[in-house]
């Protein structure tokens, strides 16, 4: 393994983060404004470039046709697999899709698919960690859904390689999480790790023994989660608006991310509150008010959360334990915060759920953990072993469409098995090779990954050849198959390719646009990051008027700097990175007496026993109230 830095990634349906290990400690790296979570939103804005995370929310209201966000919900996934989540997503299609072809959504005049989508995301979490370490970011680990099928997982390790990460390992996001818990720990037992976020629910059950981590059983649902509350919430305030005041405002993109934006706000409140307030504003003067008590937002929200616990009894049982036997319950994902859900686990698992760890960003350190055992590990890691599963049975479809599972459900990745086929008639010389995911006994209910053909046999009477087809499950539970004829030598072999995935020509015409567009992209971020800049120093000298510093300086270097703030404020939002550049340094040299005069005034305050948050403030450090200037003089 190359001493190259690996970071760990938590790809989210609603939020993204980036860790690494410092020492013996996983750390959440932040973003350029501060905060730890990137949210998972992308949006193209007028000028058709790409913008990520809080700076592309402000798009889903105001042009929602060029946001999109939850695009975990549609990887790896063909039309039929998400025509009811189309109801209530803003996400627009292309039309001019071919029949069993990926998904491709429209940003504007534009299209891109998920795993494309993802890599904007992923880019932006590379980009962080690169201004962090001031150093390239090649390799990563990236989180999955425990429940992730193949396609789901083929979808996300594109969009690592399209955003130009080597994923070096796909982990299961509650293992991950149990990862970060037994480091923080360091206890031996069987935990639980119970993970309701953004899109997702999973459900694992670990066995922690001296420094192993092995996963007993996993189950889960890829399609509920927090979007599945927040939409919930939506159709029923978009159902009040129509009967109590007479508008369809459905097909209003505007008004509906609107709605979304504020019952998101409450479901939130609700978290610590006994009651919250949705107000939304409306087309013709018109108003929604209405109030909702936690209990009412309980009694709501309670038959999507019961739906957690089939799949929590099903692990335990798989596992073959009982909740008395499970030491520790582990809370992932934003909406464990509701304390409705923390009640259902607690009575589920007769235990109260452990919360010490941050649900939003355990994940991620648990990523940033296995990064580290990868690159080698430092002493707190060197030792730690990973013992993961596949979520689903994978098997072939055999004589009378009937599924013929190889590897059964919750074994331990990496995993092979073979199983031995024959002929049905006399001189076949082909066998058509059908590969399935899932629990059903009949091919049609199973998703299909991929079928291919074992050629060339030469010819026999049926049931004579003898025809072995191996499965092999790779670390990231990526399936690899091959079949081969063991009396005449003849032999096929496929990596997996998923229906609704991109092949691998796609995926690197995807990579060669980026580095075709990597110089307009730099540029483009160069331009951001000094407009960001110049909001910065533009937003600190409007405060600094404000100070006793501003009324020392000459009546000529106001003016002065009144003149470069105009200059600046002028080609701040033109598309010249230079200008804007010299416009800020301009600035900056413009006021450095204005700040060393402030510089003077808060040490002078702070030696007469005030503190420079007063002193900027211009408030009394006895009555926090304002007070007169010559106080200060």
């Amino acid at each position: 393994m190359s001493n190259q830095r690996i970071v760990g990634i938590d790809l989210g349906t609603t939020n993204s983060l980036v860790a690494f290990m410092q020492g013996d400690v996983p750390v959440v790296i932040p973003g350029d404004d501060g905060l730890n979570l990137v949210p998972s939103v992308v949006a193209l804005n007028e000028n058709d470039q790409i913008i990520v995370g809080n700076a592309a929310r402000k798009y889903l209201i105001e042009t929602p046709e060029r946001a999109v966000y939850s695009i975990k919900r549609l990887m790896g996934r063909g039309i039929e697999d998400i025509r009811e989540e189309l109801k209530l997503f803003p996400f627009r299609l292309a039309e001019d899709r071919q029949p069993g072809e990926v998904l491709r959504i429209k940003l504007g005049d534009k299209t891109f698919t998920p795993p494309e989508i993802s890599a904007f995301i992923l880019r932006q979490l590379k980009r962080n960690a690169e201004r962090f370490f001031a150093a390239p970011i090649t390799q990563a680990v990236i989180t999955v859904p425990a429940y992730f099928n193949d396609a789901q997982r083929q979808a996300t390790k594109d969009a690592g390689r399209i955003a130009g990460l080597e994923v070096l390992r796909l982990v299961n996001e509650p293992t991950a999480a149990s990862l970060a818990y037994g480091l923080d720990q360091k206890q031996n037992g069987i935990v639980a790790v119970y993970d309701l976020g953004g899109g997702t629910f999973d459900i694992s059950i670990l066995k922690l023994h001296d420094e192993i981590f092995e996963v007993m059983a996993t189950n889960g649902d890829t399609h509920l989660g927090g979007d599945d509350i927040d939409n919930l919430l939506i159709t029923i305030a978009l159902d009040d608006i129509q009967g109590d005041l007479g508008l369809d405002v459905r097909r209003n993109g505007e008004i509906v991310q609107t709605i979304r934006k504020a019952v998101i706000e409450t479901k939130i409140a609700l978290s610590s509150q006994p009651a919250a307030k949705l107000d939304i504003e409306l087309p013709a003067g018109k108003r929604y008010q209405r109030e909702i008590t936690r209990q009412q937002f309980e009694d709501l929200i309670r038959p999507i959360l019961d739906r957690t616990i089939g799949p929590c009894k099903q692990a335990m049982k798989d596992a073959g334990v009982t909740p008395e036997q499970i030491e520790e319950v582990v809370l992932v994902g934003g909406s464990t915060r509701i304390p409705t859900v923390r009640s259902l686990v607690k009575e589920m698992f007769r235990r109260e759920p452990h919360t010490d760890l941050n649900p939003d960003e355990v994940v991620a350190l648990g990523a940033a953990v296995q990064a580290n055992i990868l690159s080698g590990g430092s002493e707190v890691t060197q030792n730690m072993l990973l013992l993961d599963v596949t979520p689903l049975s994978l098997g072939i479809e055999v004589a009378g469409g009937v599924t013929d599972k190889i590897i059964l459900r919750n074994s331990t990745v990496p995993a092979s098995a073979t199983q031995h086929y024959t002929t049905q008639i006399d001189g076949q010389a082909n066998v058509a090779v059908h590969v399935l995911q899932g629990e059903r006994e009949l091919a049609k209910d199973c998703r299909s990954l991929a079928r291919f053909d074992l050629k060339g046999i030469p010819p026999m009477p049926a049931g004579l050849p003898r025809i072995e087809v191996k499965f092999l499950i790779d670390a990231n539970g990526i399936l690899h198959v091959s079949a081969r004829e063991q009396r005449s030598g003849k032999e096929a072999e496929i990596e997996v390719q998923p229906s609704y995935g991109l092949t691998d020509e796609q995926v690197e015409s995807m990579i060669l646009e980026s580095f075709d567009s990597a110089e307009e992209d730099f540029r483009q971020r160069q331009v951001i990051e000094a407009r960001n800049e110049a909001e910065t120093i533009l937003s600190a000298l409007e405060k600094s008027k404000k100070s006793p510093a501003w009324g020392q300086l000459a009546n000529g270097e106001r003016k002065q700097i009144a003149k470069l703030e105009k200059a600046l404020e002028e080609v701040k939002q033109q598309d010249d990175y230079e200008k804007i550049r010299k416009a800020i340094d301009a600035l900056n040299q413009g006021t450095m007496r204005l700040a060393e005069l402030m510089m003077d005034t808060a040490v002078t305050t702070a030696l007469k026993g005030k503190t420079m948050e007063q002193a900027d403030m211009g408030e009394s450090p006895e009555t926090g109230h304002p007070v007169a200037k010559a106080d200060f003089e």
